[in-house]
């Protein structure tokens, strides 16, 4: 009966997470996937949670359309996962939520900002900001520090994240003063973007901000640029990939983004959180990492305030999360299941993306 009972409290606490692990947002996808994995082998070399280890089981949406719902289905039914751990992008995140709500199965989006995701029930959180703060935080940086008076938006039209984060940067941006001195709009995988620059340059912006991808807003700056647009280009999280620079180059020196995390923030946690993400995988993290990482330490935690793997009670334990001391700042789960926490803005300068500041909500 003992040897049943040691048995049975070491079985693994099932994690699922679904993620863009090839395929076009595959760098943001591996970025969270090494967070939350690092963050499962340091809770698992600790002790686990509830006197078990947790097991990590990761379905690839290959950033395709249909597959995040059909892995979801797979990690509720098959794996019976007691939560799960995604995604990145928001409108995987759409897909798959109302599969998962209707499981009542508690998730946790690391990244993905939509603010329709947490909308969709009450078995869904995020560990992000969502979109209407960072437009806010945006706009604002647009009036007091790039001082602009008209700015030209440059919108992904089949993207839920891009024309989520427009409309609120729109809104809060006029409503300070400013001037939307055009709007422009493109498709997700668009490669010329010169006919839309050249309405964008007869405007004549203060600056321009691309609420989009780093792949497009990489190409973007880099056609702005050769069109003689030397104006301040910014955008949001989007952007917040190694491979905005390695696409954009030189193009995209002096342009900014909003985003949830810099390893350069001087603070001791995101310091030390830095040192043991390169010790395991030799490079720094970016904010997805971080992010990933910071979704398994919630997790973990209302666990063990809830005590019990059942979902209801899990689901509770995660809506009272209150000032919980994160890598990405100090979490707290609102009444509509979103993070409020801190923004950062950083400035690639150098070929580097640099810290500037952080912003409270």
């Amino acid at each position: 009966m003992a040897a049943a009972a040691c048995l049975h409290a070491a079985d693994p606490i099932k994690v699922g997470e679904y993620a863009s692990l090839t395929g076009k947002e595959a760098a943001w996808g591996q970025s969270s996937h090494r967070g939350t994995l690092l963050a499962v082998e340091e809770i698992n070399a600790a002790g686990g949670v509830l006197g078990r280890p947790l097991e990590l089981l990761t379905e690839d949406n290959q950033s395709k359309q249909g597959e995040s719902a059909t892995g979801v289905k797979k990690l509720i039914t098959r794996d019976r996962v007691v939560a799960l751990l995604g995604e990145v992008a928001s409108i995987r995140t759409l897909e798959a939520a109302p599969v998962i709500q209707n499981a009542k199965i508690p998730m946790i989006a690391p990244g993905a900002v939509n603010a329709k995701i947490t909308e969709v029930g009450d078995y869904i959180f995020r560990v992000c900001f969502i979109d209407s703060f960072q437009g806010v935080v945006l706009a604002k940086f647009a009036r007091e520090s790039l001082h602009a008076q008209r700015v030209a938006i440059l919108t992904s039209v089949n993207s839920a994240y891009s024309v989520s984060l427009a409309k609120v940067f729109r809104e809060r941006f006029v409503a300070d003063g400013g001037t939307i001195a055009v709007e422009q709009k493109y498709a997700e995988g668009d490669k010329d973007f010169r006919a839309q620059l050249t309405a964008i340059k007869a405007a004549k912006p203060d600056a321009i901000i691309v609420p989009g991808y780093y792949t497009e807003a990489a190409l973007i700056c880099a056609q702005a640029r050769q069109l003689g647009l030397t104006l301040p280009i910014f955008g949001g999280d989007g952007w917040d990939d190694p491979a905005l620079i390695a696409i954009g180059g030189a193009a995209v020196e002096g342009t900014h983004f909003c985003t949830h995390y810099s390893p350069d923030n001087p603070s001791a946690e995101v310091q030390a959180f830095n040192a043991r993400y390169r010790a395991r995988w030799g490079e720094a993290p970016g904010a997805y990492a971080a992010l990933g990482y910071d979704s398994v330490l919630v997790l973990a935690d209302a666990l063990k305030r809830a005590g019990s793997t059942e979902p209801k009670a899990l689901r509770d334990a995660l809506a009272a999360t209150k000032d919980f001391p994160a890598v990405t700042g100090r979490i707290t789960i609102d009444a509509h299941r979103n993070a409020s926490k801190a923004a950062v803005i950083l400035t690639v300068k150098d070929g580097k993306s640099q810290f500037v500041t952080a912003v409270a909500p």
